[in-house]
């Protein structure tokens, strides 16, 4: 059994334009771009994480390039390769290899998590947009446009993801059910929408995690989305307000390492906890908690980042 066979993920990953969840308007100004290759500048796609954007890309490689899109398309995740090296080596060589045998409008490079990138790779990126552009087309993909320099923003067509409405989502969710043979219980997809915030990528994942017995409850919502480790985070917590900072690490390992909870969740947990605590200078705690926030968006490493984050949650008792 294949991979898209087994995720529901990719299995219900839409295949056609009509079929993407509440974005019309990004579709509306997509259609003519398919009409016209030619005229296809560099497209910008921005908006939250799980809306669609690197799904758009795949579905527009794979009109624009017909059958042999693989071939011509080079896909990357600039979270893991963001660095100018892999600027210079794969995407330059890539970009600068002209195949006129083939009856292609362009080759195609979507960049994943492009705001990810450092500002030398993306100064460097900028040169080779404007060397290539006869040949080839960049789809950089972002959730904050902020974070791409302007002379990037400056040679795309912007398109901007709107977080996806509860009512869709829910209503696309049943419909996977009904395919899959699963029930639900009442209050467990509002239940999946709240913790994933609209994010159909995590949320379809969640989704499949939680069925038990061909059921999913809220506890198995709960259970798989960590939300039930807040006790855990609590005690981890209580542990590194008193210095007892081993203990506390060792909950943050298990958190991070056997129960699979995200960086992201882990610090909510944290800060949530804090915030809840009257003998905690919450002020600090918000500076604290921001900055540590950011070192993780930014692609730290998230145990590391975690554990120096505890180790100054002693210093934030009055």
């Amino acid at each position: 059994m294949s991979l898209e066979e087994l995720m529901w993920v990719e299995k219900y990953r839409p295949k056609e334009l009509n079929e993407v969840v509440n974005q019309r308007d990004v579709i509306e100004r997509i259609r003519p771009l398919i009409e016209r290759p030619s005229e296809m500048p560099h497209l910008l796609f921005a908006g939250p994480p799980g809306t669609g954007k690197t799904t758009i890309a795949l579905i527009l490689a794979k009109m624009l390039l017909g059958p042999v899109w693989r071939d011509y398309t080079l896909e990357l995740n600039a979270s893991d390769e963001r660095g100018i090296k892999i600027v210079r080596e794969r995407i330059k060589t890539f970009a600068g290899y002209v195949d006129r045998s083939v009856s292609i409008p362009f080759r195609l490079i979507i960049l994943d998590e492009a705001d990810e990138m450092t500002h030398d790779a993306q100064t460097a990126l900028r040169r080779i947009m404007e060397e290539s552009s006869k040949h080839t087309r960049f789809i950089l993909i972002c959730n904050y446009s902020s974070q791409i320099i302007e002379p990037l923003q400056s040679r795309c067509a912007i398109f901007r993801f709107r977080r996806l409405d509860k009512d869709e989502v829910i209503q696309h969710l049943i419909e996977i059910c009904k395919r899959e043979g699963v029930k639900f219980e009442e209050g467990s997809l509002d239940l999946l929408y709240e913790i994933t915030e609209g994010d159909l990528r995590h949320t379809i994942n969640l989704l499949q995690s939680a069925v038990a017995g061909g059921m999913i409850t809220k506890e198995s919502v709960r259970k798989q989305a960590g939300t039930m480790g807040i006790e855990s985070a609590r005690k981890m917590v209580d542990y590194a307000l008193k210095g007892r900072f081993n203990e506390a690490r060792k909950i943050l390992v298990e958190l991070l390492n056997i129960n699979g909870v995200s960086e992201i969740e882990i610090i909510k947990m944290i800060s949530e906890v804090l915030m809840q605590d009257d003998r905690i200078n919450r002020g600090k705690a918000a500076e604290i908690i921001a900055e540590y926030d950011y070192r993780l968006a930014m692609g730290a490493h998230p145990e590391i980042q975690l554990t120096a984050l505890l180790s100054e949650v002693e210093d934030l008792l009055k």
